[in-house]
């Protein structure tokens, strides 16, 4: 297949967000049928390339040198662009009847679909220049989707949101200027580039870039203490912070550390460094941070945003572990929560759009009456606790095994993290399973008896997670191999 489509299918998403604000629809529904229209085109595109994935890349401009914004697939890119281009489409089509009841569609869909194409932009970057260059284009194109609403709240959290992102950018900056430089090129490959000759005597100097850069590009992952923008990002549309916290800005971060740390400095450079010991602590400690927090939130979408900040570490924890296990357990789990996460976030976006309700003491009850959209949200609760048989499970093993045979002391008491983590989640998410099935004998059902379960707008993208959701939880044999395959240098 040609390269060139490897550029065309950013582009898409790029140029039909733009005219989905500039063309005069004169129906709601033309508008949305060529949105659901293009993202489902694309994403088949990217399916197509998946499948029969071209050998060479393609160069969409030369900067100077050997310094290109460039495009290549390799197996880390197919996994991350094939999550991507799936549930964008079921977003895309939940979002539709959520946007009912908010002002500004078309600057909405604008940008929303926009950030499909740079998102890809980032999955599909052959090199570190590129993926700089979308990963920052990224917060551009999500700024406006946070302050959608441009209540008050909106614009402090957009404010710090862009305040984060930006000082990530200058530490991700440092880090990729250094690989510039003391590398032998600024393509990814697996094993890092770094150039043995150049390091000299300052490996220390170079594994404090690789702190500096980590944490740089963690803001995104919201890795502590850069965490505080995501809860306060909660305020945008649902179909935002679902994409925010489960697939765009979130997984971009740990996508982009993934890269740093096995194809552009080497896990074998960094494995028994200070630098290792010094992330994964960071790491074990957000996860525990993130599932606290959410148990004393008491607002529905934060608690959620909160256990976002825990989950994403576990991505990490993978990462930092530094071994072609580790890499699978964080492959693992990338995908998993994604689905785990976005269905949760969605369930919610569904309560609040047919209720009104935002805090976990109002949901009273509501089992009862919003029958499927409850029984979705218990099953992501019990796979977001590590239930077997749900795909939680199988990413939290995969992630301990790895560990385990790390040989490294304190990846052991990771997984005492993964465990206390388990805990506290089973509580803050059975919370609102409990509330919602079993709110009281003296409960009075005829305060809410007008509520009722939304569309098949906003149940079909649920009912497609949840099959996700259980579909791996069974069969993940052939996904896990595929992603062992990927770390040990296969596509």
């Amino acid at each position: 297949m040609n390269a060139f489509i490897l550029f065309f299918v950013v582009l898409i998403p790029c140029i039909g967000g733009v005219l989905t604000a500039v063309i005069p629809w004169k129906k709601r529904t033309h508008m949305l049928v060529f949105l659901e229209g293009l993202v489902i085109a694309n994403s088949v595109l990217v399916w197509l390339l998946l499948f029969h994935p071209p050998q060479e890349m393609f160069t969409m401009i030369n900067l100077t040198g050997n310094l290109t914004l460039a495009f290549k697939l390799d197996g880390l890119g197919s996994i991350f662009a094939g999550l991507v281009s799936f549930l964008w489409p079921l977003a895309t089509l939940y979002a539709f009847e959520y946007m009912t009841k908010e002002e500004h569609e078309k600057v909405f869909f604008m940008f929303y679909t926009v950030t499909y194409g740079v998102t890809l932009g980032i999955a599909l970057a052959d090199n570190i220049v590129t993926m700089y260059c979308f990963y920052e284009l990224l917060t551009l194109v999500t700024v406006p989707l946070v302050m959608h609403t441009l209540t008050r709240e909106a614009i402090l959290a957009s404010r710090k949101y862009l305040y984060y992102s930006i000082g990530g950018a200058a530490f991700a900056f440092i880090g990729m200027i250094f690989i510039l430089i003391y590398g032998e090129s600024p393509d990814f490959i697996l094993g890092g580039v770094l150039d043995a000759a150049k390091l000299g005597e300052g490996t220390n100097v170079f594994l404090l870039i690789y702190v500096l850069a980590f944490f740089g590009f963690g803001v995104k992952a919201a890795v502590c203490p850069f965490n505080s923008w995501l809860p306060q990002a909660g305020v945008a549309p649902t179909p935002v912070t679902a994409l925010l916290h489960a697939v765009a800005v979130v997984k971009s971060g740990a996508f982009a550390i993934m890269r740093l740390t096995y194809y552009c400095f080497g896990a074998d450079f960094l494995r028994g460094t200070w630098a290792q010991y010094l992330v994964m602590a960071v790491v074990m400690f957000t996860i525990v941070y993130g599932c606290s927090m959410a148990l004393k939130e008491t607002h529905l979408k934060r608690r959620l945003a909160f256990s976002t900040i825990s989950n994403l570490s576990y991505i990490l924890f993978g990462v930092v572990i530094m071994t072609p296990l580790g890499l699978v357990g964080a492959l693992s789990h990338m995908v998993f929560h994604a689905f785990m996460k976005i269905c949760s976030f969605f369930c919610a976006g569904a309560v609040m759009h047919q209720t009104e309700r935002h805090y976990i003491h109002q949901l009273d009850g509501l089992g009862r009456k919003m029958p499927r959209v409850f029984a979705v949200f218990t099953l992501s609760a019990l796979a977001l606790m590590g239930v077997p048989g749900l795909c939680g499970f199988i990413s939290k093993w995969n992630l301990a095994a790895a560990a385990i045979d790390s040989g490294n002391v304190l990846a052991y008491f990771g997984i005492g993290t993964l465990l206390i983590s388990a805990l506290l989640t089973a509580i803050y998410m059975l919370t609102i399973v409990v509330r919602a099935y079993f709110p009281g004998a003296d409960f009075d059902y005829s305060k809410i008896a007008d509520i009722r379960d939304p569309n098949w707008q906003m149940l079909l993208p649920l009912f497609v997670f949840v099959i996700g959701i259980v579909g791996f939880g069974l069969c993940s044999a052939p996904v896990t191999e595929l992603f062992l395959s990927i770390a040990q240098g296969g596509f």
